[in-house]
């Protein structure tokens, strides 16, 4: 699959409608990224408009779910990542609801770029809608991956919340990245002189395949690191670590080889604004937790269907 293809694929995306098919060049993307689950569930492709976005939504029902799973990738992320979580909550009767963020995946918008993070509390917003106009049964599981995560943070320190609201569930989620500190200075250094940085890959997963994969083989990995982005999460920072606490107590899954985030720091903030939160640890499971070794996989889903009821 090349950037041709991609191109084609969304200036052909329709808009996200209940009931229309996928079409032949959307089957071949899923088929691709391993999201092509049409023998079990039904799938529908398409895009929503909202705060100058055209945000890419995808939808997968099996024929009679039993509560659904809503997901927020991470940053360089897009939901043709997500085929394990996927094809997990459909082997337990959930309906899932994804979506690209802006400047991610096959959603509009500068290439891993926002101006600010409350544009991605839009970007929820249009999913929860979605969620409602597809009728997706409650309760709805929302689960956010590291910039996910911090997109749900968000939401459940400062609201609303959907009345259909089941469990949170947080994942390796973002607050502060790992050093920092370090990275405010040299935005302050750089910040009014350069405007991207070019993309440093790192060891984000104990998965090689899933590496190897994101590095050589995936279009719609971006190349670059926007300050722009580095300016906005500043600016978000503070609004989290100073929020006042909520009762709400998600769950968090959490690994300790972890070289991406602050997750010692991430944990303390929000062990201080959440009512008990249930955390999960992984001792040598690195940042990427939705692909991590199916080892570590099998650990926290475990954990996580008792959580969510999805044991017989």
């Amino acid at each position: 699959m090349n950037n041709e293809f991609i191109d084609r694929l969304v200036t052909q995306l329709p808009d996200f409608e209940p009931a229309r098919p996928l079409d032949e060049t959307a089957l071949r993307y899923a088929g691709y990224y391993g999201i092509d689950f049409t023998p079990v569930a039904s799938q529908h492709l398409g895009l929503v408009r909202i705060d100058g976005f055209d945000l890419a939504m995808q939808v997968w029902k099996p024929s009679k779910p039993r509560g659904s799973l809503l997901i927020l990738h991470g940053y360089y992320d897009h939901m043709g990542l997500y085929k394990h979580l996927i094809r997990w909550a459909l082997r337990h009767d959930l309906a899932v609801l994804a979506l690209d963020l802006p400047g991610h995946g096959l959603s509009s918008g500068e290439r891993a770029s926002i101006d600010c993070f409350l544009s991605y509390q839009r970007a929820l917003d249009a999913l929860l809608e979605q969620a409602a106009l597809w009728q997706l049964p409650a309760p709805w599981h929302l689960l956010g991956q590291s910039t996910g995560g911090a997109i749900l943070i968000d939401r459940l320190l400062h609201g609303p919340l959907p009345e259909q609201l089941g469990q949170s569930v947080l994942m390796a989620p973002l607050v502060r990245p790992r050093q920092w500190v370090v990275s405010q200075m040299g935005l302050r250094l750089f910040g009014g002189f350069v405007q991207r940085l070019g993309r440093k890959f790192t060891e984000n997963s104990n998965d090689q395949d899933f590496l190897t994969f994101i590095r050589e083989n995936d279009p719609l990995q971006p190349l670059v690191l926007p300050v722009a982005w580095v300016q906005a999460l500043e600016k978000w920072i503070p609004r989290i670590e100073t929020a006042l606490p909520t009762e709400h107590s998600p769950l968090i899954v959490q690994g300790q080889a972890d070289g991406t985030v602050d997750w010692q720091h991430n944990i303390r903030v929000l062990e201080s604004k959440f009512r008990t939160p249930e955390l999960f640890y992984l001792p040598k499971a690195r940042h990427h937790l939705a692909n991590e070794r199916e080892s570590y996989r099998k650990q926290y889903l475990g954990w996580l269907e008792q959580r969510l009821g999805l044991t017989p």
